[in-house]
């Protein structure tokens, strides 16, 4: 049966539906990024909340922005913003249910000024995000904005109709200023550490470029709460659709599949009031940094220490990668002896466990998610994710060897062609700038690290440079296994 608000009552028992009352719920949360987390994840406890009879005032009504972000747009007006969840357990077994907390979806490129007074309404407590590393417009170096990106020049233009999200969110803090409204709350939920603090700052800058008093005003009045996410989300692919299909018989244009764990470290910290998301399993607290260095640099960096390596030897799916004994072992290695070390104690969280846990969560083998996903916007990740550790790592005086073999083992792989020749797909917004400079460190081994716009001032420090080439090195003359096999040894 095709999903939508008329055939909710028809699916089998095993599928869990919304019980409450979709026709009440008032929107209180504003959302820009409908992709598969923020419907794993936030959505999902919004929809838990609603289930224990709570947050009626909370709806989501979600925002697209992209082009690509018709296809959302399209499937939900279809679905009555209907979608399904399936949590896919290592044994073969599926949590499956529909979600039913976004009650709205709005295509900024249809309606802006729909979309600006969406957020403008009273009504509106939260605007959330989710719209990748990448959609903050600023330099992971220097921490700057990018005044001179062409879309934002645009949406500062007078009289324009805002199409990016700054445009479209500050215009709506500017109308909620004029009638004497408060400013709702920005909520990041990206996977960029102090992303609370970047969404600050990059949305002031966009208000101080437009409007010096605009800026002022939500410096003061303004929140912009930390937090912490993680559930591993895949793209969706086919094999999901066929199997809710065949299992469940439902008929879903855009489900989301993931992993069963799931977790959420949010700051308390907002303007207007927030969901009570701690009867639902978040973990609210006074101070997000100790939670999310470990997601960051355990999870996260992890991903990446996986990714290329487990390219270049030939695997496709992550759980492969995870199961291989010498991948798993440097895994743990990294974490022991380079990522642990820069971590702040936090209480109740047991790290050993936590990396136990990690090794078993990529490994399982229903997730089937792709070693490409991993591999694809690396300028952006690698700079948040890995960086730090070897910067902490170098200050120190602290063990740099795995996580420069990452780095390297990325610098590989960015020349764009694997060890059997085959070409590689890059996926990366600066690849038309890294493809050729990993195409030249044969011969010139330092010219992927001297980009300064990516690795800041590391090519000045003489241990990562000596520890770089001569893992790259290794990466040319003996291939990825091998290289990890030496790193193996003592």
């Amino acid at each position: 049966m095709k999903l939508n608000k008329h055939t909710l009552g028809d699916f089998i028992e095993d599928v869990a539906i919304p019980t409450y009352d979709r026709s009440d719920v008032q929107v209180g949360i504003v959302h820009f990024g409908v992709g598969g987390f923020h419907r794993a994840h936030q959505a999902m406890y919004v929809d838990r909340l609603m289930q224990q009879g709570e947050g009626s005032d909370w709806g989501i009504c979600g925002v697209g922005v992209l082009p690509g972000d018709r296809k959302m747009k399209d499937v939900m007006e279809a679905q009555d913003c209907l979608y399904t969840l399936a949590l896919k357990h290592a044994d073969g077994t599926w949590d499956t249910r529909i979600i039913g907390s976004i009650v709205e979806y709005l295509f900024a490129p249809d309606d802006a000024e729909a979309v600006v007074e969406k957020m403008a309404a009273e009504t509106t407590k939260i605007v959330s995000l989710t719209i990748t590393e990448g959609g903050y417009n600023f330099s992971a170096t220097t921490g700057e904005f990018d005044e001179e990106n062409p879309a934002i020049k645009a949406d500062l233009a007078d009289g324009a109709v805002p199409s990016t999200t700054f445009g479209l969110v500050v215009e709506a803090l500017a109308r909620r200023k004029d009638r004497g409204l408060k400013p709702f709350t920005i909520m990041s939920c990206d996977n960029i550490e102090g992303n609370g603090h970047i969404a600050q700052s990059t949305f002031t800058t966009f208000a101080r470029l437009k409007d010096p008093a605009l800026a002022d005003w939500i410096s003061a009045e303004g929140a912009f709460p930390n937090s912490m996410v993680d559930r591993i989300t895949p793209v969706t692919t086919p094999e999901v659709v066929e199997g809710l299909s065949e299992r469940y018989a439902i008929d879903d244009k855009w489900p989301v599949a993931g992993e069963p764990f799931t977790q959420w470290v949010l700051e308390d910290k907002f303007t207007d009031g927030r969901p009570p998301l701690e009867d639902v399993g978040v973990q609210v607290v006074d101070d997000v940094t100790p939670y999310e260095l470990i997601k960051l640099r355990l999870l996260n960096a992890s991903h990446q220490a996986l990714a290329y390596f487990g390219y270049l030897s030939g695997y496709r799916l992550v759980h492969e990668v995870a199961q291989d004994s010498l991948f798993s072992e440097f895994l743990l290695s990294y974490m022991d002896n380079e990522a642990t070390p820069t971590l702040q104690p936090v209480p109740g969280i047991d790290l050993d466990e936590y990396k136990k846990t990690l090794i078993e969560r990529f490994s399982n083998p229903e997730i089937r998610d792709t070693v490409a996903r991993l591999c694809a916007e690396s300028s952006d990740r690698i700079p948040k994710w890995l960086l730090p550790v070897i910067r902490k790592n170098l200050e120190t005086g602290g063990d740099i060897v795995r996580s420069t073999a990452v780095v390297a083992s990325w610098a590989r792989y960015a020349e764009g062609v694997d060890e059997l020749g085959q070409p590689i797909e890059i996926v990366d917004q600066l690849k038309d700038s890294l493809i050729p400079i990993a195409q030249s460190q044969r011969e010139n081994p330092t010219a992927f690290i001297a980009n300064r716009a990516v690795f800041g001032d590391l090519v000045d420090d003489d241990r990562f440079v000596e520890e770089y080439t001569r893992q790259l090195a290794s990466l040319h003359e003996n291939g990825a296994r091998a290289t990890l096999e030496a790193l193996r040894r003592p």
